[in-house]
């Protein structure tokens, strides 16, 4: 059970499960009480959305046997724990489900659901060999899985499509150092991701480009909510800090274990701001 929950992301689910929850009560159905957005539907729809990122990440697994052997041979679970017929057959009944109880919802959810798994396997045999292409995919899909939710809801919110953008920049921030953390293992099987190409110091200054973005991003949103001093306080502790604090470590880091860690902060910036919708008036 402990490989499978590290095969499927286990962690990586509950933030996502979290981040629709957060935007249906707060964003989507700010005026309701927690039980009043807890319908069926959107049971139905974290379920599917769930099973969906699950069949994902196996499938990555699955393509990236060889590769993660070189990368993190402590984590391989498919080929190790798990047979690849096994793996691809959980993969494939994981993204049926996940695209029949969005069709159950709807056949927009249903074929958003269909997009996402067919770009996520898209992503794992090719998309993620190629310069920036797969990080971009990624990144539009973290923010796919947070705009799922008004769409199903019929509820449009332009505060839903500034967490999809935000988590779209620190998604693809996240994804880039990655590859930098990955890149004997990539360079090993001729991918040619983003350090591959252009190296690490020029690598390092698209993540200088992209963050300055993201802060610029975040500034402009507390600027718009500057009447609610206390979301603008959250953000500035929450995300701007600890952004500052990620520009720094990436101009000193040079070895692996140093953009794991940077790998990991990004995740924390990225659960910092969902969770400011705690603190929305």
């Amino acid at each position: 059970m402990k490989q499978f929950l590290a095969l499927i992301r286990f962690p990586n689910l509950i933030i996502m499960l979290l981040a629709q929850l957060l935007v249906r009560k707060f964003l989507v159905f700010p005026e309701h009480s927690l039980w009043q957005t807890l319908t069926w539907q959107f049971g139905l729809l974290v379920v599917a959305t769930i099973c969906v990122a699950a069949a994902g990440y196996i499938i990555n697994d699955y393509y990236d046997i060889k590769i993660d052997r070189i990368n993190k041979p402590e984590r391989v679970v498919v080929g190790r724990f798990l047979t690849r017929r096994k793996a691809m057959m959980i993969h494939m009944y994981l993204s049926a489900v996940g695209v029949l109880l969005g069709l159950l919802l709807g056949v927009r959810i249903g074929l958003v659901l269909l997009g996402v798994a067919l770009l996520l396997w898209g992503y794992s045999a090719q998309f993620k060999k190629q310069p920036f292409i797969g990080n971009l995919t990624i990144a539009l899909l973290s923010a796919a899985m947070v705009l799922v939710v008004p769409l199903q809801a019929g509820q449009p919110s332009l505060a839903a499509w500034a967490y999809g953008v935000f988590a779209f920049l620190i998604s693809l921030v996240r994804e880039i150092i990655k590859d930098i953390e990955d890149v004997q293992g990539d360079a090993s099987f001729r991918c040619r991701t983003l350090p591959i190409i252009l190296g690490l110091p020029r690598t390092k200054w698209v993540l200088y480009l992209l963050i300055f973005l993201f802060l610029l991003f975040t500034g402009f949103i507390m600027l718009k909510r500057w009447h609610e001093p206390l979301f603008v306080v959250y953000l500035f502790v929450g995300v701007v800090l600890p952004t500052l604090i990620l520009v720094r470590q990436i101009f000193f880091a040079d070895r692996k274990r140093e953009f794991t860690h940077l790998s990991w902060l990004c995740k924390a910036i990225m659960l910092t701001g969902i969770c400011s919708m705690l603190v929305l008036h």
